[in-house]
């Protein structure tokens, strides 16, 4: 006989646990604490099961019974309700460890393995750091587009519109890698292309002009402050690399007998081995700055220890000292100034000099093709360029001598 609302109310707790049965499996289990649970039992199998649907009255007789008929519906559709829920629980929990921070630690953790660039790292988990806030502990099968863009928004609000793009691409890859590890089911960003506003395109600034040119190597050549820096200001000018792989260098990736520095993939922004010519006077300061302080580790090593290259910051602040605003010129800027001097000179052809910049040409098998031409070329423009930097050095120097001298008369 089928339950009633005055039935379930006046069941008195017994010394032990007992019944009252509905119909069709399902019953109210009443326990001598007073609580009153809802049991349905069923088979499947060919064993007896029972699920549990929550205790009266915070779900009443007729949600429970609506429970069971759903309950009965998916068992003749051959589906098991205890199991399902059971399963339900642990990817719950699974759900809830793999939070948005966690897999994409392991993300990047997977990227250090296979010999992502250290400023790629670093990078990386600065994203990561940026996201805490909105999403970091939030499961990451569980993220919406709406709170992607939410996160992204914050970022792009605190006037960092690159940094807001570059999060965005991030991000996506964390929610790839969680799609093919079987933590989620899409990539909510995938939604927002076009949603950022797009960043205001912004050149590192540069010199340019051949006598200012001058004017900054001779500012180099008379900096005296830290002997690390001197010499990493000294060379930049001259290998024109990107700031991080110079700071990088390793002794270990010079050849100097046969002039050649070849930085490993894993250092390149084009994730592609490169190799340097090395002019008679990037060797020559290499080797004194070697008898300086040996050839082990970093070429360039932090203030404080060997075992960490030097700061990010430490040229760029070194020509601030020089008296050069960040307008005026940078250390990425010295990449710059390579490139439109030497394509300026016409003594060399576009292609050699953009392998000297490692940059990735937008043709994927002319790149391949090209990969290993005009070495010979850039092994003759890097010793052309250094003599070139050494000729408006010296003409500075005049320059400047002429002017006092004219000053005494």
């Amino acid at each position: 006989m089928a339950l009633t609302d005055l039935e379930i109310r006046q069941a008195i707790p017994r010394d032990k646990e007992w019944k009252l049965t509905d119909g069709n499996g399902l019953y109210l289990l009443i326990r001598p604490s007073g609580s009153k649970l809802w049991r349905f039992k069923y088979r499947a199998r060919g064993k007896e099961q029972k699920l549990s649907f929550g205790a009266y009255p915070q779900i009443s007789l007729k949600e429970a019974r609506l429970r069971r008929d759903e309950a009965r519906v998916e068992i003749g559709r051959g589906g098991d309700p205890a199991r399902n829920k059971r399963q339900a629980k642990i990817d719950a929990i699974i759900r809830a460890g793999d939070t948005f921070e966690k897999v994409a630690q392991e993300y990047v953790a997977k990227c250090e393995a296979e010999g992502f660039a250290t400023a790629t790292l670093v990078k990386a988990n600065w994203f990561i750091s940026l996201f805490n806030r909105d999403i970091g502990q939030r499961p990451v099968a569980e993220i919406t587009p709406h709170e992607m863009l939410v996160a992204l928004k914050r970022i792009e609000r605190g006037g960092r519109r690159e940094s807001a793009r570059r999060a965005r691409s991030f991000a996506s890859r964390v929610f790839r890698y969680a799609v093919a590890t079987l933590r989620a089911e899409h990539d909510p960003c995938a939604p927002l292309k076009g949603a950022l506003t797009a960043p205001v395109v912004r050149h590192y600034p540069a010199i340019t002009d051949p006598a200012k040119l001058g004017g900054l190597l001779r500012s180099i050549e008379a900096y005296e402050g830290n002997h690390v820096t001197m010499y990493a200001l000294r060379m930049a000018p001259h290998v024109f690399v990107r700031p991080g792989e110079l700071r990088h260098a390793e002794w270990s990736e010079f050849d100097l007998e046969r002039a050649v520095w070849r930085i490993p993939a894993g250092k390149m922004k084009s994730r592609r081995d490169h190799a340097v010519p090395l002019s008679r006077q990037v060797l020559a300061m290499l080797k004194e700055w070697a008898g300086l302080q040996g050839m082990a580790g970093y070429v360039f090593p932090a203030m404080h220890t060997r075992k960490r290259p030097m700061s990010e910051n430490t040229i760029n602040a070194s020509l601030r000292r020089m008296g050069y605003s960040g307008e005026e010129m940078t250390a990425h800027g010295l990449r710059s100034t390579a490139s439109t001097l030497l394509n300026e000179s016409g003594l060399w052809s576009h292609d050699a000099i953009e392998r000297a910049l490692a940059h990735q040409d937008s043709n994927v098998v002319r790149g391949i093709y090209h990969r290993g031409q005009h070495w010979d070329e850039r092994v003759r423009m890097a010793q052309w360029w250094s003599d070139y930097l050494d000729s408006l050095r010296l003409s500075a120097m005049v320059g400047d001598s002429g002017r006092e001298t004219s000053g005494q008369a």
